[in-house]
Formats: structure tokens, C-alpha cells, sequence
């Protein structure tokens, strides 16, 4: 097994077809063919399912192709402390539950360090694949929240992947909803005063728990709900239908504008989950990239300032 030919499956599998791996690696189609004929017979196993359509990892494919970019991304590591020269980009991405916040930081770095040297990637996504894409080396962080709620079970899934939690900021919870709901005008709001209007939250997959869920007190009792697969379509929602979400309140203006309101919300005495930490998750026992060091001072920045602005 080579570094190589664990580049060529990864680049494979994210493209679905040989004939655009071919293209993107500057390798015959031939050799590619060989390449992968080779490793699955000395790992004894099939590793993608040949179609018409293109190619898609099997079962076993898919944990070979986990530790594959666990691999390449320690490897590239290596290359970024160690290595000289070279032409090839290196590679910085990150995956976070939809928080305007991390795309907004993640705007900053890419405007203090360029493209030139690095390919960057952000990935808005569920609770899952967040947790999944720092494992598999996808991504280097993954923000997500964690709170008396949620903690143990999303801890205990950390431990096994070998992740680990870096708390940035203490959350209460708000309601997050359009300036022109009729709730707006309220400086708390409380449970009943929801009832009438649809509680929006991000859709998490058909086998997620409640423990994924990335909207506090999804264990409560909501007369009507909506879900949705990203920001933009909640945005839309919150103005078509008067609907709202139950968040962190950390929300930035310059990318959602400034037609929505955070209003804090009032949780009964005894609910439990209202107050959330926000953090990132990297490998355990891994130094963080030069890179990634700088994305997570600019998340401490921006959610250090922001607090300051709005306590």
C-alpha cells in the first residue's frame, strides 16, 4: 500500500468516475485501473462497485476510504512543517453546523492568507458528518455545540473517533426570527408565546438522534415544525412563514443581513440544554496546523468582540 494509491481512491471516490480523477491526477485511465486493482488485492477486499454511472465506494471501501483521508491529511501535515517547494496547494477545510459566525471567520482568514498557497473548503453540514469529516481527515475542525443535554452521548461518539472538544464561548439561548414577525418587538420571549408560529430546525438524517440536533430543547414539545437542509431556506422560512429557531444569538449581520433579530428566550426553571458551549473538535493528541491555529484565533476574535458589543 502506497501514499499514492491511497490519493487515487480518495480522488476517486470523490469524483465518482474514473474518466474525472483521470484528468484532475494527470494519470492514464489504465494505470489508475491498475492502481486500484492492485490494493484491493493485497487489502483482499472491493473497494468500489463499477456502474454504467461511475464508480461508488462498497461497504467496505467506505472505512478503507475513512482512514485513507485520515491518512493523506497527516501526510499532508507532515509535508506543510516538513517538506520544500512544490507546486501542489496545500489543503485547509473545515465543517461546521450552520453557524454564520464560522463561514464569517472563515471569510477573514481566507482574506488574510489568500488562495495562492492553500485550497480551502467549508462544509455547513449535520452534527454526523461534522464529527465524521474531522475523523476521516476531511477536515481539520469541526465546530458544533455541546450542553447538559448532549454532552455525554456527543462526548462518548468524540472518544471513539479519537476527537477531541475545545470550548470557545458560553451561550444562552435566543430565538432567532425575522424583524417583521410580530414577536419582534418582545425583549423575552417565552415557550407560549411560540405556539402559534412553525419552529424551524436543520435536518439531521433519517437515523440522527436528538442528541445531533443542532437547535437547543429539541426534546420540547413544538406545535408545528418545519425542517430544512440549510441557512438560506431557513432565512426564506422565517420571512414567507413567521417562523423561527432557537439558537445561540451569536449571528452576523454582514452575512445574514440586517433583516433578522436574536431575542432572548425564557426556558422554564427546570429545562435542560438551554445553555450551550460552542467549541471545535480536531484529533486528539494532533497538533493543529499553523493554519488552523489561525482560523480558531479568528473564531476567539469574532466571538470575544461580538460578546463585548452586546453584553
Amino acid at each position: 500500500m502506497t501514499i499514492q494509491q491511497l490519493r487515487y481512491v480518495t480522488v476517486i471516490s470523490e469524483e465518482g468516475s474514473l474518466n474525472k480523477a483521470s484528468e484532475l491526477l494527470y494519470v492514464s485511465q489504465p494505470s489508475l485501473t491498475s492502481a486500484v486493482r492492485e490494493l484491493e488485492k493485497e487489502l483482499g477486499i472491493t473497494i468500489f462497485n463499477r456502474s454504467g454511472r461511475g464508480m461508488t465506494p462498497t461497504n467496505d471501501g467506505q472505512e478503507l476510504l475513512r482512514y485513507a483521508r485520515e491518512i493523506m491529511a497527516q501526510y499532508d501535515h507532515l509535508l506543510e512543517k516538513y517538506g520544500k517547494g512544490g507546486t501542489l496547494k496545500k489543503k485547509f477545510g473545515i465543517s461546521a453546523q450552520h453557524y454564520s459566525f464560522a463561514v464569517k471567520s472563515f471569510v477573514e482568514l481566507v482574506k488574510q492568507y489568500g488562495t495562492d498557497e492553500y485550497e480551502f473548503a467549508i462544509r455547513e453540514t449535520r452534527t454526523h458528518d461534522v464529527i465524521d469529516d474531522v475523523f476521516s481527515g476531511k477536515s481539520e475542525i469541526g465546530i458544533l455545540y455541546l450542553n447538559d443535554f448532549n454532552r455525554k452521548p456527543i462526548e462518548k461518539i468524540l472518544k471513539s473517533n479519537g476527537l477531541s472538544f475545545t470550548p470557545l464561548t458560553e451561550c444562552r439561548a435566543y430565538v432567532y426570527l425575522w424583524k417583521g414577525h410580530p414577536l419582534a418587538g418582545k425583549k423575552l420571549i417565552r415557550f407560549e408565546d411560540l405556539k402559534d408560529y412553525p419552529c424551524l430546525s436543520f435536518e439531521q438524517g433519517e437515523n440522527a438522534s436528538f442528541y445531533y440536533a443542532e437547535e437547543i430543547l429539541s426534546t420540547s414539545e413544538y406545535p408545528k415544525t418545519i425542517k430544512a437542509t440549510d441557512r438560506a431556506t431557513m432565512l426564506n422560512l422565517m420571512v414567507g412563514l413567521d417562523g423561527y429557531t432557537l439558537c445561540s444569538g451569536v449571528i452576523s449581520e454582514e452575512l445574514n443581513g440586517t433583516d433578522f433579530a436574536a431575542i432572548p428566550f425564557e426556558a422554564d426553571i427546570d429545562a435542560v440544554g438551554s445553555k450551550m458551549t460552542i467549541g471545535y473538535i480536531s484529533k486528539k493528541n494532533m497538533l493543529l496546523s499553523h493554519i488552523a491555529q489561525l482560523y480558531v484565533s479568528e473564531l476567539d476574535n469574532y466571538l470575544r468582540g461580538y460578546q463585548e458589543k452586546h453584553d
